[in-house]
């Protein structure tokens, strides 16, 4: 199966899971004939961070995916995996990989992207004390124990992964812990990116004026809540970027944002206020851009607090909430509801997997008695990050559990962003909270182990269940993505009886562009492509 599998096996998986289309000014999106020139003016929230090791939220990706280039990038019609910086990714046994990488590519700085690069990259994110946001993704690499060791206080035996070894300029193995098929697929994401030497000894200059290597380089310093300008890069040997320049423009304010759109000050927005759809649709017509999505908003239980260590506790809640009511009073109907925790366009994706997701009353109010109840006059408090329209339906979600439940609650939606995740990150919540997921790579996995696996990044609960992570573990092992998804299903019916998040809906994606585009490009899993996004020419 070497070669082949990655290249007709991993590609025809990716196509079966994700069937939506990137969309443009009325011709084929995924043609390279779109005029080239100009500047792209693209809304944008604050970035946390603008390293790939760092960088694990939307705001940042976005601005990522444009300074740096992985190994493999994902087809913007189909999610089919494509061979980017790598020549080749092989395997006998799934454990082993030998990544083949192409020759010619350097950093903005003149460092050449080579084997090093990717090694660096990887341990450094991979090693603890870095505190890296997407250091969880190494996990399934030999020795990852060893410079990352779990349980509170375990100091690093190791720098470096020991599963990580160069072979050449342009070679370097990866062994993994164990087989996983899915390797190949998951090297696509931003946070297996490679980071230039001088990047990685300085790590903060880096995040402000990255040093990528890709087809956009910085013009100038990031401008924290204000700007971060691109242009293209004059040293990347693939397919040019179609703008000259894309500039981000941050806005504390979603409403704002769009104000700065309907001005003529943006091209794109990648998404609206959930009060203006109706507004947008009739205003623009053609140029609102809209597909079934992937994104997935739910609301976390932080489980380290003990009024939610009880399921039956986040049973209740759930089934409080009628969801259809709230998404049609907000969002004019647009959303799916969710009963389960993998978007329904993912090949395995099931609908029911959550028997608490459909409003009963009468049962929430016996689970809750069952539980020991609420405490007497302690109100809920329900978490959102501020400027992104939120406020609505979290009131919505609020009134729905008081109604059902007799508790009362409060609105916690001051922080930006950067702030809100780190609160995340750190695990303060101390109530329900407002999150949501996206792919990171085209299959069902994706949205199990990063979200729940115990110690995963993203795993904001604190949740923990040895069941759940053997059955993702057996599924990793699997001999193809296919034969994985029958023990992702039975870990995703874990999380429907345990609940460490309310699934709430599945989105649409709703994204207008200006009468400046030509042609605009969404990419089916990494969402708006700005570099492939051309503008009409003059």
């Amino acid at each position: 199966m070497r070669g082949k599998f990655l290249k007709v096996a991993v590609a025809a998986t990716a196509t079966a899971m994700l069937a939506t289309a990137c969309g443009g000014g009325g011709d084929d999106s995924n043609d390279s004939s779109g005029q080239s020139g100009g500047t792209l003016r693209v809304y944008n929230s604050e970035p946390a961070f603008l390293t790939p090791s760092g960088g694990d939220d939307e705001p940042s990706i976005y601005v990522l995916r444009q300074l740096y280039r992985g190994l493999v990038k994902y087809n913007a019609e189909t999610s089919a995996v494509e061979m980017d910086l790598a020549e080749s990714i092989e395997s006998d046994d799934q454990k082993v990989w030998t990544i083949k990488l192409k020759s010619g590519y350097t950093f903005d700085n003149g460092e050449p992207v080579n084997a090093d690069a990717f090694i660096r990259s990887w341990n450094f994110a991979a090693y603890a004390p870095n505190t890296q946001n997407n250091g969880y993704f190494m996990k399934r690499i030999a020795g990852i124990k060893d410079v990352s060791p779990e349980g509170e206080g375990a100091e690093p035996t190791a720098k470096e992964l020991s599963g990580l070894k160069k072979v050449d300029d342009l070679t370097f193995t990866v062994e993994l812990e164990a087989p996983f098929s899915g390797f190949p697929t998951t090297v696509g994401y931003v946070g297996f990116f490679p980071m230039a030497q001088a990047c990685v000894d300085d790590i903060k200059a880096c995040s402000e004026k990255p040093i990528g290597n890709g087809p956009y380089k910085m013009d100038g310093s990031w401008q924290h809540n204000v700007a971060i300008n691109l242009v293209r890069s004059d040293t990347w040997k693939g397919e040019p970027g179609k703008p000259d320049r894309i500039e981000y423009k941050i806005f504390a304010d979603v409403d704002a944002g769009y104000a700065a759109f309907q001005a003529g000050e943006l091209d794109v927005m990648f998404t609206l206020p959930p009060a203006r759809y109706k507004e947008a649709k009739a205003t623009y017509g053609d140029r609102m851009y809209e597909q079934p999505g992937d994104s997935f908003t739910y609301v976390g239980m932080p489980l380290y607090q003990d009024d939610f260590k009880d399921k039956r506790i986040r049973q209740a809640l759930s089934l409080s909430i009628d969801r259809q009511s709230i998404i049609d009073a907000v969002f004019d109907g647009r959303f799916t509801p969710a009963t389960g925790f993998v978007a329904p366009t993912f090949e395995g994706a099931r609908e029911g997997v959550c028997k608490y997701c459909t409003k009963d009353v009468e049962k929430a109010k016996q689970l809750l008695a069952e539980a020991g109840g609420w405490p007497a006059g302690k109100k809920l408090t329900l978490w959102a990050n501020a400027g992104a329209g939120h406020d609505q339906w979290l009131q919505a979600v609020g009134d729905q559990i008081k109604e059902a439940l007799g508790i009362d609650y409060e609105l916690k939606v001051n922080l930006q962003f950067p702030e809100y995740l780190e609160t995340a990150d750190k695990k303060n919540f101390t109530g329900p909270y407002r999150l949501g997921w996206g792919p990171d790579y085209p299959f069902m996995e994706t949205y199990l182990y990063p979200l729940y696996g115990t110690g995963a990044g993203s795993n904001n609960s604190g949740y923990t269940n040895e069941a759940f992570d053997n059955l993702l573990k057996e599924g990793d092992s699997a001999d193809s993505i296919e034969a994985a998804i029958p023990s992702y299903q039975k870990a995703e019916d874990i999380l429907g009886e345990d609940l460490p998040v309310i699934p709430m809906w599945f989105n649409k994606v709703g994204a207008v562009y200006s009468e400046n585009v030509d042609q605009f490009v969404w990419n089916a899993v990494s969402d708006a492509d700005y570099g492939a996004t051309s503008l009409k020419q003059n």
